[in-house]
């Protein structure tokens, strides 16, 4: 009989919350290039379209997860992790979060500056941010790839330390973030 404590985890709601937004930031990655790959321009504006809808939905879930955090804390990180690797996961979740929010508001000034809607899947249409401008678009879709671009390698290190701690480390930092039916064990 096991009478070990279980590990600390995320609530489920922080972890429902991980994991939606995880897939959604996949399916932006998919929308975007199938849209740069696109042979027609109408089917370039349709998953662009969806690509913004995904977008907001991306920016009102995090805000939601960032509430959810304020009045929710994270587990502890394990007593074994060292005083640089506590200080670069809370770096790289503060950048996720930074990201999580000034993605899709990028892209939002980006339409906005070039005079396109941003609709939520047809049902209502965003307000424009600020008034067409060149100078502005060329900014915000400037800042909206290099973030991507960063949000892609910084998920691709979290996913390198997640299998770190749980590989290498044989702590419960991954172990957190996984739903309760999908732990595995190491028995």
């Amino acid at each position: 009989m096991n009478t070990a404590t279980p590990a600390p985890t995320y609530t489920p709601v922080a972890r429902l919350l991980h994991w939606v937004i995880a897939g959604l930031i996949v399916v932006q990655y998919v929308l975007a290039n199938l849209a740069e790959d696109s042979p027609s321009k109408l089917q370039q504006l349709a998953l662009l379209a969806r690509h913004k809808s995904f977008g907001m939905t991306i920016l009102m879930l995090a805000i939601l997860r960032l509430l959810w955090r304020l009045f929710h804390r994270a587990p502890e990180l394990p007593d074994s992790m060292k005083p640089w690797e506590r200080r670069l996961a809370t770096l790289t979740h503060g950048i996720f979060y930074f990201l999580l929010f000034a993605m899709p508001l990028a892209g939002w000034f980006m339409s906005s500056a070039r005079n396109i809607s941003v609709s939520w899947f047809d049902l209502f249409t965003w307000p424009d941010l600020i008034p067409v401008n060149k100078a502005a678009f060329k900014f915000f879709d400037t800042a909206h790839t290099v973030m991507a671009k960063a949000l892609f390698v910084l998920a691709i290190l979290h996913i390198l330390a997640a299998l770190k701690h749980y590989l290498v480390d044989k702590d419960d930092v991954m172990q957190r973030m996984l739903p309760a039916l999908t732990r595995w064990s190491r028995s």
